[in-house]
């Protein structure tokens, strides 16, 4: 393991004292995958604070609940008074909910998180400074039928060996005892069985230390029983050519199909719409060919904490109702147990939904409510796949008894989590691709959708806004009236999403603005010419009657050819993307929605606007066939006709004077002519969309929904 302290670094925390050490190293710990994952891990120091009555007090800092050591602050530390925590051990028994309000009870500071449920555990251990990690290595020597025995030939007495005990209260206690019992002036660690491991010293560069030494041990055990070294990446985010499509076995578009399916089966386990994500790395397609892969992954997680994230075991294959089928007996087997314990309350179960998929075919993918949980799923199970692959070299992974993983996924702390758990937002789960997004309406479609919680793929010519691993955004160049570079983006929505449930058309052009009579050419008439002769009205040389005639005709060829791009766009575009990704939509979780933008020019067509009118017209018609064919498959199709949306790439100052001018009015006046004398913005029409979208319009299909703030030509 790589040694990464700086002393020039750790010097710049200095000035915060304890705090200012504990965070530095912290943020080591944090930084490496391969050490800690999303959250886990907690740390803490031991030193003095000043009370009230400017008294010292001595206090334990120990990393609140719900900070990340990557990138933990002082304020995610939370100060304890030190004595009161350590006579909490003292106790014969201390219920979970109990301690966490006697933790809170020996705060030196109401407005700190809530402290780690070890700090119990942090206050007995005598060293000023204690790091904990769940550290890859060492898990791979624990999981293992005589993890015991391996951890004593390798550390020999210079680590406290501690068998398996949930955490919490009795883990405090045992740590406490085995401490007494093994520990002596020359111990450097504590190995906790199938959990991780404790370093310590007097300062945290100490502790830091002794933690690389130790993993580096461990490393250069595993080197020699032939395993492979575990990467560092010294970054705990999933590298972006992890997931998405930029892997191996991207799946068909035949296949594509089939994982909406599966999405949309596993949302119906989870009872709310999920998100399905690719993880496309070659260890994970290895793990998932092997023959046995069934039998090592479902032995259960490396650690018991990742059970929250990735359930007790994986789903091999697409059984999804087997899975839930086993899910169901697992926990019916386990609460009985739980019920004959006493407990005050009846458990309530999770949903039985799996959250990380091993297909030979399609490889490894995981679901989660948000794009950050299939992220966070996919973190842990690659590391647990290396993991496995480790202790299957050493002689068989072994995970914890069912029982004991069914004692952490419904641990009462998790429970009341559970009941304090709020609404979700109105859109999370769910998958939306939207055209003409880098701009105007699309763009603020997209963003309306993403702020109600969807995951959003959008489509442009143009950039636009990119994402960053466990971002809900994703944006595809491409051009809607291109059938290739559609499938390209339904495959990235497949990918990255699971498939599709949301489509708003929002990429369109004005066209030409002319009147309807220059497509005929103002009745100049045109000399026959060859196509060189085309070309030659630049001769100086030609009479003035021939250059008007020439250059009349090259005007109204091009705008012929700006009539028809408008129609392609506008229309053809449009049919392109909805007819692409109906074979999807058909398959949402939720029922598929789509909406087309159209415009107030489709029932009060402007002069001069022939093409964009009709294009329209006819976008609106093709929404009315969609909705027409499309509601057995339990697809809604709706169009929002706005007006006078000026913040848009369909505007500008010239074109709106021009407008203006058509209709006698003024620039200012024109932004405003409506009955309510209001302008709209793209984010009004965004918010629209959005709505529409939601299940206010889950009974709603074929309208047409004005939004032009009244107009005395179509009211």
């Amino acid at each position: 393991m790589l040694n990464r302290w700086d002393d020039a670094e750790a010097a710049r925390w200095a000035d915060l004292g304890d705090l200012g050490e504990i965070t530095y190293g912290s943020r080591l710990v944090g930084a490496d995958p391969a050490l800690v994952l999303h959250g886990g891990g907690n740390t803490s120091i031991k030193g003095h604070s000043t009370d009230a009555w400017g008294e010292p007090v001595p206090t334990l800092w120990v990393k609140g609940s719900g900070w990340d050591l990557a990138t933990i602050e002082p304020p995610g530390f939370a100060p304890l008074r030190l004595e009161p925590v350590r006579r909490l051990a003292q106790l014969p028994k201390l219920s979970d909910t109990e301690m966490v309000n006697q933790l809170r009870i020996g705060l030196l500071d109401a407005s700190a998180p809530n402290p780690s449920v070890e700090a119990i555990l942090h206050a007995l251990l005598p060293h000023r400074a204690v790091l904990h990690s769940h550290a890859d290595a060492v898990l791979a020597l624990t999981n293992t039928a005589d993890g015991d025995a391996k951890v004593r030939e390798l550390w020999g007495d210079r680590v406290v060996v501690v068998p398996y005990v949930m955490p919490g209260f009795d883990l405090a206690r045992r740590c406490a005892d085995e401490w007494r019992a093994q520990a002596h002036d020359r111990t450097e660690a504590m190995v906790l069985l199938n959990h991780g491991i404790f370093t310590f010293g007097q300062t945290t560069r100490q502790a830091y230390d002794s933690m690389v030494d130790a993993i580096s041990e461990a490393e250069q055990c595993l080197a020699e029983a032939g395993v492979p070294s575990f990467g560092e990446t010294g970054d705990d985010s999933l590298p972006e050519e992890l997931w998405g499509s930029a892997g191996s076995a991207a799946p068909t578009q035949g296949e594509h199909e089939s994982i909406a399916g599966l999405r949309a089966a596993i949302s119906v386990a989870a009872g709310a719409p999920m998100l399905l994500r690719a993880v496309r790395d070659e260890r994970a397609d290895a793990f998932c060919a092997r023959d046995d892969v069934a039998s090592v992954a479902c032995r259960g997680p490396a650690t018991p904490d990742h059970i929250i994230r990735t359930k007790q075991f994986p789903m091999v294959g697409r059984d999804v109702d087997a899975f839930v089928e086993d899910y169901r007996a697992y926990f019916e087997r386990n609460s009985a147990r739980h019920d004959e314990h006493g407990a005050q309350t009846a458990l309530t179960m999770l949903d039985p939904a799996p959250r990380v998929v091993l297909d030979p075919q399609l490889g490894l993918w995981t679901a989660g409510c948000r794009a950050v949980d299939c992220d966070i799923a996919a973190d842990i199970y690659l590391h647990t796949i290396d993991v496995i692959c480790a202790a299957e070299a050493l002689g068989g992974y072994v995970a914890l008894s069912e029982a004991d993983l069914f004692d952490v996924e419904y641990w009462e702390l998790e429970q009341a989590k559970l009941a304090r758990a709020g609404t979700p937002a109105a859109l999370a789960g769910q998958v939306a691709l939207v055209t003409g997004a880098a701009s105007g309406i699309g763009q603020a479609a997209a963003a309306a959708l993403a702020s109600q919680g969807a995951a959003v793929v959008g489509v442009d010519l143009d950039e636009g806004p990119g994402r960053a691993a466990g971002s809900t955004r994703r944006h595809v160049i491409a051009d809607v009236t291109d059938p290739d570079d559609m499938a390209i983006a339904l495959q990235e929505a497949v990918e990255c999403f699971g498939g599709v449930d949301i489509v708003v058309a929002a990429a369109g052009i004005f066209g030409p603005s002319a009147p309807l009579a220059a497509l005929a050419g103002c009745d100049v008439e045109e000399p026959d010419a060859s196509e060189a002769d085309r070309s030659s009205h630049l001769d100086p040389e030609r009479t003035d009657a021939e250059g008007t005639a020439f250059r009349v005709r090259d005007a109204t060829l091009e705008l012929r050819a700006e009539w028809q791009q408008t129609f392609d766009i506008n229309v053809s575009g449009t049919a392109n993307t909805i007819a692409a990704a109906h074979r999807l939509l058909r398959h949402s979780p939720t029922g598929g929605r789509v909406v087309i933008v159209g415009s107030k020019n489709v029932p009060a067509p402007g002069r001069g606007a022939a093409a964009y009118s009709a294009s329209k017209a006819a976008l609106t018609q093709l929404a009315r066939v969609a909705a027409l064919e499309w509601a057995g498959d339990g697809i809604t199709v709706n169009v929002v006709h706005p007006d006078g949306v000026f913040d848009t790439g369909l505007w500008s100052d010239e074109l709106i004077a021009e407008r203006a001018a058509a209709y006698g009015l003024t620039s200012e006046q024109y932004r405003k002519r409506n009955l309510l004398g209001r302008e709209l913005s793209s984010a009004d029409v965004g918010a629209l969309i959005a709505q529409m979208c939601g299940p206010a319009f889950a009974h709603t299909t074929g309208a047409q929904i004005p939004q032009d703030g009244g107009s005395d030509r179509v009211v």
